[in-house]
């Protein structure tokens, strides 16, 4: 186990304002010093990684740890973002936990086959939201190993 948490950004993509607003607030609650940015649809998630239209300038897009992504959005839904994400050599090694209201089984499957580092079915409850943040900092911040030379790098992002 690491000795130190590692204080990375995390980008949630999320289309449901309310979610985005309990992500925030779970997040403060958990206690991780994490920076916690937001895009509505998969289309917006492609531009802040690939720092186009308003995600040109660095500061308005640090490079993610962590993205959480929600399948079921507006204009390029989850799975298809996903799909980019770990299909492109500069991005597929960020993790991506597809946190979603979905429980169908194939929604499970899709999502590990198209790459996704884990699946967690978004808790009903603030408290059980808190416990999922807390969890998921614990894991992907303090226990595994992230590929720091990537995690934050500022090199050029282009779509293929």
């Amino acid at each position: 186990m690491k000795g130190n948490p590692t204080v990375v950004t995390i980008l949630m993509a999320d289309d449901d304002d309310d979610d985005c607003l309990l992500a925030r607030e779970a997040l403060a609650e958990s206690r991780l010093a994490n920076e916690l940015y937001f895009v509505k649809d998969g289309e917006e998630l492609m531009d802040y990684l690939y720092r186009r239209g308003k995600y040109v300038r660095e500061s308005d897009s640090p490079r993610p740890g962590l993205i959480l992504l929600d399948l079921n959005m507006p204009k390029k839904d989850g799975r298809e973002a996903l799909t980019l994400i770990k299909s492109d050599p500069n991005l597929r090694q960020i993790p991506v936990v597809v946190l979603t209201t979905s429980k169908a089984e194939e929604d499970i499957y899709r999502s590990y086959d198209l790459g996704a580092n884990s699946f967690i079915t978004k808790p009903v409850t603030f408290a059980s939201l808190v416990d999922v943040i807390k969890t998921i900092g614990k894991y992907w911040f303090e226990i595994v190993e992230l590929p720091m030379e990537r995690v934050g790098e500022n090199h050029e992002q282009r779509p293929r």
